[in-house]
């Protein structure tokens, strides 16, 4: 059934929510929603009293290892991490308190899929796919999803449909799927992909983009089936928002753990 996913999203070491589609590595161009006063641990620790499992907590970037840790040490082996993750780093992540890492722009170097690199991940992890959440973040083309890697400024080759869900479901456990030309907006959720998601693939999956209110949850669960789970950012009044109250998402999450 749908439930509400937190998130620790790091740019420079801080806690912030960034509006999506500016993320490049020219910063001047970043437009900004809010910045954190509190450590990435606030939040692991805030996640951790109410029982939200299987958040993630996102590196946009370089220097953000170290908030990253911080998260991880604060409850361990309940968040997932990604950000900058590749063969020679997935252990030791894992090591460090990770409950999964997140992969995405790695295994498309130059916007197309390198399998190799895929199972060079899968190795390091000792061939577990648990350990494994596959992010296929994507913008908008016309009536088509294509998945974008590099901050979500490189277009792949690959179309987020049925077939690309085929290939990536025996090397992982879920997915996390950013509508990236929503990501940070707050001016919806995209209602065509959240159907195409749940449609696509058995596997638990995880939208984020765009959620407004606490409605939203209500929706992505009507849309999906109760397939899709999603994450709320800029909204959230812990993240300075005023569409959504956090309390609000913990009762959601506790009242679908009661059935009701």
């Amino acid at each position: 059934m749908t439930k509400f996913r937190p998130c620790i999203d790091l740019h420079a070491g801080e806690v912030k929510q960034i509006v999506g589609g500016t993320l490049q590595e020219d910063s001047s161009e970043l437009t900004t929603n809010h910045v954190s006063p509190f450590p990435s641990s606030h939040f692991a620790e805030l996640y951790k009293q109410h029982d939200l499992k299987g958040g993630h907590v996102i590196m946009l970037g370089p220097g953000n290892e170290k908030a990253a840790k911080e998260a991880l040490a604060a409850w361990p082996k309940k968040l997932q991490i990604g950000g900058g993750i590749h063969e020679r780093n997935a252990a030791q992540w894992i090591e460090l308190g990770a409950e999964k890492v997140i992969i995405t722009s790695y295994i498309f170097p130059l916007g197309r899929f390198d399998v190799y690199r895929l199972h060079a991940i899968l190795k390091a992890l000792d061939c577990d796919k648990r350990k494994l959440v596959i992010d296929l973040s994507c913008r908008k083309q016309g009536n088509e999803w294509i998945i974008a890697t590099d901050k979500w400024q490189t277009l792949t080759n690959l179309k987020l449909n049925r077939t690309t869900f085929r290939i990536f479901e025996t090397a992982c456990s879920e997915f996390l799927v950013h509508a990236a030309d929503n990501e940070g907006l707050q001016n919806g959720i995209d209602e065509d992909l959240v159907k195409n998601l749940a449609e696509c693939t058995n596997l638990p999956v995880t939208y984020a983009g765009g959620a407004t209110t606490i409605e939203d949850l209500d929706k992505v669960k009507w849309l999906s089936d109760g397939k899709v789970d999603l994450t709320i950012g800029s909204a959230l009044d812990i993240f300075g928002g005023q569409g959504v109250k956090f309390q609000d998402c913990v009762k959601w999450n506790k009242d679908w753990a009661a059935g009701s």
